[in-house]
């Protein structure tokens, strides 16, 4: 049977790279909703047509539309044991269509990693953050400053902060996050799938505590 994996955790938590991580050690493909819808649009497939048709009218893409997207990926050969889901579900009722699709799949969601953090944490790493304008490499101006300031050390491009990553910004990124979260994350502690990680430690001891925990649920 093949085994999913849904990582949640708040924006600036270091979700993504624990995802990077994950993917390795375990031998897993990341499906980040992000990319697949991104995917979907530059493609122009149907489901990229379709729920362009709704962004363009401002509204939100509706939940069918986007498990259809993640049961195509998943159908996919590269996906054949399970994979490691960053982005989606983000409510309970997605939750639990995406263990209505597993079942007919003959699979299910083995485990759910929640890394938290305190929001002065969360802000501070978030609200740092400088992005390289050619190729989105990504700085931090005190954990990964680049040689010169507000220039690409890879590419000699212009640094600039996303508005998204601006301070102002990020404690309503949070608090949104964290809002929308909670019912998801009672969701599968309620199943017995969580697994509570403390995202402010090291990133070396957040990957160790991970994959700890996880192992545990994933021999069951």
């Amino acid at each position: 049977m093949a085994k999913y994996i849904v990582l949640l955790g708040p924006p600036g938590v270091g979700k993504g790279t624990q995802a990077k991580v994950l993917a390795e050690e375990i031998g897993l493909l990341q499906v980040s909703s992000g990319d697949l819808f991104r995917e979907n649009l530059k493609n122009e497939t149907e489901l990229g047509k379709l729920a362009k048709s709704y962004m363009d009218k401002g509204e939100l893409v509706p939940d069918d539309v986007t498990i259809a997207m993640i049961r195509e990926r998943i159908s996919r050969p590269d996906c054949k044991d399970g994979a490691i889901l960053d982005g989606f579900p983000r409510t309970p009722a997605q939750a639990e269509a995406l263990d209505t699709m597993l079942a007919s799949l003959n699979s299910r969601v083995a485990v759910v990693p929640y890394i938290s953090a305190e929001e002065s944490v969360l802000v501070e790493r978030i609200s740092g953050r400088w992005t390289c304008r050619a190729s989105g490499h990504i700085y931090h101006e005190k954990f990964s400053p680049p040689k010169q300031a507000g220039i690409c050390d890879i590419d000699g491009s212009e640094l600039y902060q996303r508005a998204d990553d601006r301070a102002e910004t990020v404690v309503n990124r949070i608090h949104v996050y964290l809002t929308q979260t909670a019912p998801l994350v009672d969701h599968y502690r309620k199943c017995g799938k969580l697994v509570e990680i403390d995202g402010a430690q090291p990133v070396e001891k957040v990957t160790e505590e991970l994959l700890s925990d996880m192992k545990k649920l994933l021999n069951r």
